[in-house]
């Protein structure tokens, strides 16, 4: 089982969107800075989502706490099946409670180079989150917001599917390895 893992922080705020009118037009927007903390592993084989969310800020010692907790939880999903989780380098992640965790539970942790946020699927699943209840969209209030994000969280492993399906896709673009042979062959064409 192929699970990738990461953080994703919405926040209350103005996401704009394109409007082209020949008056000016005052768009309200949010004004405050309420947050969702959300780290989830996506299972992109069945287009499931794990989730752990809370609404506190976050400091180191609650997100190993976090992470624990989600390793616990895709443990009891999976139980018995061998687990890969692809993470990035955050500190959180790779913290010696952690690393300790997984190899009790039986789950391989595979970290991403540095700075390569594209390598990590579940990247695109945060950005259609943020594109379905977050871009163009105005909430009078927090609660509003809270429940506009959880419901479209809530919604990845039933109704969006289907639309995830494409987007969630294992293609990535690869590039051919140099052999010494194709790197002399461009030397000499230059």
């Amino acid at each position: 089982m192929l699970l990738f893992v990461d953080a994703a922080h919405f926040i209350w705020q103005l996401y704009l969107g394109v409007l082209w009118c020949m008056s000016r037009i005052f768009i309200p927007a949010a004004s405050g800075r309420t947050r969702i903390n959300v780290l989830g592993a996506y299972d992109p084989i069945n287009n499931v989502l794990t989730k752990i969310v809370n609404r506190s800020y976050i400091n180191s010692s609650i997100n190993s706490s976090t992470v624990i907790e989600l390793l616990e939880r895709v443990r009891s999903v999976y139980p018995g099946r061998v687990i890969t989780m692809v993470l990035d380098n955050a500190k959180y992640q790779r913290c010696k409670v952690v690393m300790e965790k997984a190899t009790e539970l039986h789950i391989e942790l595979l970290f991403l180079p540095t700075y390569s946020p594209n390598l990590n699927l579940i990247e695109r699943l945060w950005r259609f989150v943020r594109k379905k209840c977050l871009y163009s969209r105005y909430y009078e209030t927090s609660r509003e917001f809270e429940s506009a994000t959880a419901n479209c969280l809530d919604d990845i492993n039933i109704g969006k599917k289907p639309q995830l399906r494409k987007l969630m896709s294992l293609k990535f673009q690869l590039f051919p390895v140099p052999t010494e042979r194709s790197a002399n062959s461009q030397k000499s064409a230059a």
